[in-house]
């Protein structure tokens, strides 16, 4: 009879043992989160408190029923489609800072000073940059466009950026071993396999585009979240329960337009 092979070593669980670093790192954590929350106040059973219930219950009784008028309604058609608008020319102008900036932040493809400007535009949330462009261009949809178009352009680039990187690299190096330049083994090599991640992306920041635009109306920006400031501030809480419940079925007619086209497009 042959010999029986030795039987292979046994493998730890990866996880059983964590590790120094693993250690020390959720030792940090645990001590940052406890610092944070001394630091920022946090008094749950002020949340739950009397006032603030009573807060609240005011705010529900005084928003039902809502504000379900033919005129009120055909007022919101103009800010809800503003908001539309915001999100889609938004996202389009982040789709056209994004796009070269990432691809010229790859590694594969070095151009300095890319990375160090999607840093930038991607650091300064979407508000700051809408109270920058309301102050420069005025009130309305398009300081909102700008805003969405800047700070989303940020992060579009590194996220695609990191996409282009994460593709199988042997169709890469096949088409290098062909003397391919790189932007040949960047076009035939890269973008078929990133094709469906970045679309799949690009939507999901179009849904986020919306919720951001009627963030941005609180500011001046124009959209439905404009009219949602000026309710809340003329204490009409039935017309907020409305353009609250409206925004809810824009974002749902989003996405299920975005699964949509991504079912059709992939």
């Amino acid at each position: 009879m042959p010999p029986s092979t030795p039987p292979p070593p046994a493998v730890p669980f990866p996880g059983s043992r964590p590790s120094r670093f693993a250690r020390v790192f959720l030792l940090l954590f645990g001590l940052t989160t406890a610092a944070s929350w001394w630091a920022a106040r946090v008094d749950l059973p002020t949340l739950f408190s009397r006032e603030a219930l009573q807060n609240a219950l005011v705010f529900l009784v005084d928003g039902f029923p809502p504000a379900l008028s033919s005129e009120f309604l055909l007022f919101l058609v103009r800010p809800a489609l503003e908001t539309v608008q915001i999100s889609l020319l938004g996202t389009a102008v982040a789709l056209l800072i994004g796009l070269p900036l990432g691809v010229l932040a790859l590694r594969f493809l070095p151009y300095g000073g890319s990375r160090a400007i999607l840093s930038l535009f991607r650091s300064v949330p979407e508000l700051v940059w809408a109270l920058v462009f309301v102050r420069a261009t005025g009130l309305g949809p398009f300081p909102g466009v700008l805003a969405i178009g800047v700070a989303y352009g940020g992060v579009l680039g590194k996220v695609y950026s990191e996409i282009f990187e994460a593709v199988d690299p042997r169709p890469l190096e096949a088409l290098q071993a062909t003397g391919a330049s790189r932007w040949r083994v960047f076009w035939y090599g890269m973008v078929p396999q990133a094709f469906p991640h970045l679309v799949s992306y690009t939507l999901y920041r179009w849904e986020c585009a919306i919720r951001a635009s009627a963030i941005l109306g609180f500011v001046g920006a124009g959209g439905i979240g404009q009219q949602i400031e000026i309710s809340m501030r003329m204490f009409n809480f039935g017309e907020v329960v409305t353009l609250i419940g409206i925004l809810v079925l824009m974002v749902a007619g989003t996405d299920a337009l975005s699964l949509r086209l991504r079912r059709r497009l992939l």
